[in-house]
């Protein structure tokens, strides 16, 4: 009976001590994420690089299903749906009508959005206090507009702003009325053109070329795959285009671009993934905002300021990330400042 009990004793312990250990083919097991692209442009391929390449410095195994909508809402729907019945651990949206699907169909799982200028008006967070129980957190590409504008103004003292949106996606419906306020606070007639889909971008540019004497981009993702087809129009008229987004600028004739550097929006990105996989909820972390000024990249084009007889001060030039001169990128130097006078 006494070696029985002893038996039973060891028995005891064995199993207490394998209880204690962690299930190694669980803890290895890796973490299935679903990514939702809008679709396939410099930006959000940045973005979408940025996310994988700062999870693969966690310790975190992770396999990833990249998704493109082709620019679709259907298609962002289905690519919503597959990740739901697929099970995914968490799934990433990608601009705005990715991230609106995502968040619409999986309720059970964390959501994250990457690069939304307005969460609030996307319906994706209901307020920023973080006060309310949601699956649903990600980061914001909000640029200081007004600030961007102004300085815009003061380089090219425009009459007439022209402006390019896509009138079914949110943020550029946001992005529009916030830069018609300013023009108008700064005695500027305001010219936009909506657009539904990239094919009709161009077409839009061509229409209001006439009206205008500086063109303006902001954070669009439609506008933007197509800012080529913007610089085209914009360079044969003489008229001077700011584009906001310096992912795509490189290689179109852009006067001025301040925006974000995407692939930095994708490793934030990656951080909140990184966080909710660690254990931090999504309505701990919310809509996160970008507020270093390091944080956003000035550049200018010198070659496309002489074609137009612009002068770009001094300080400016000064303070800028990039500038293109000779069709190359070169370093700030003093003589940078003696552009043509208008």
């Amino acid at each position: 009976m006494k070696k029985i009990a002893i038996i039973l004793a060891l028995l005891l312990a064995l199993t207490s001590q394998l209880a204690a250990q962690p299930n190694t083919e669980t803890k290895n097991k890796p973490y299935a994420i679903g990514i939702s692209k809008m679709m396939s442009h410099p930006a959000l391929d940045a973005i979408e690089q940025g996310i994988i390449d700062h999870l693969g410095t966690t310790e975190h195994q992770i396999s990833f299903d990249l998704q493109n909508c082709n620019a679709e809402i259907s298609t962002a729907i289905a690519i919503a749906q597959k990740f739901k019945s697929d099970k995914k651990d968490l799934v990433i949206g990608i601009a705005t009508p990715p991230a609106q699907a995502l968040a619409q169909v999986i309720t059970d799982k964390p959501v994250v959005f990457g690069a939304i200028t307005d969460p609030l008006a996307a319906g994706l967070v209901t307020n920023y206090e973080k006060t309310e129980e949601t699956n649903i957190a990600g980061i914001s590409d909000l640029n200081p507009l007004r600030l961007q504008l102004e300085t815009y103004f003061r380089i090219v003292q425009p009459k007439r702003l022209g402006m390019i949106y896509t009138s079914s996606e949110a943020n550029g419906v946001a992005q529009m009325q916030l830069a018609k306020e300013i023009c108008q606070d700064n005695g500027i007639t305001f010219i936009a053109a909506a657009v539904s889909n990239s094919a009709e971008v161009k077409m839009a540019a061509q229409s209001i070329i006439g009206r205008i004497d500086a063109m303006y981009v902001a954070i669009d993702n439609t506008v933007v795959s197509a800012i080529p087809s913007v610089s085209e129009v914009c360079a044969k008229a003489g008229i001077p285009l700011f584009n906001t987004d310096t992912t795509s600028s490189e290689n179109i004739d852009f006067l001025m671009s301040w925006g974000f550097d995407y692939y930095t929006v994708g490793v934030e990105t990656g951080k909140v993934v990184e966080r909710i996989l660690n254990g931090e909820k999504p309505k701990d972390i919310g809509a996160v905002f970008f507020e270093d000024p390091s944080q956003f990249e000035l550049w200018f084009n010198l070659d496309v300021a002489k074609k137009l007889g612009i002068t770009i001060p001094s300080d400016l030039l000064a303070s800028a990330r990039v500038i293109i001169q000779n069709g190359q990128k070169v370093p700030f130097s003093s003589d940078l400042c003696t552009t043509v006078n208008p």
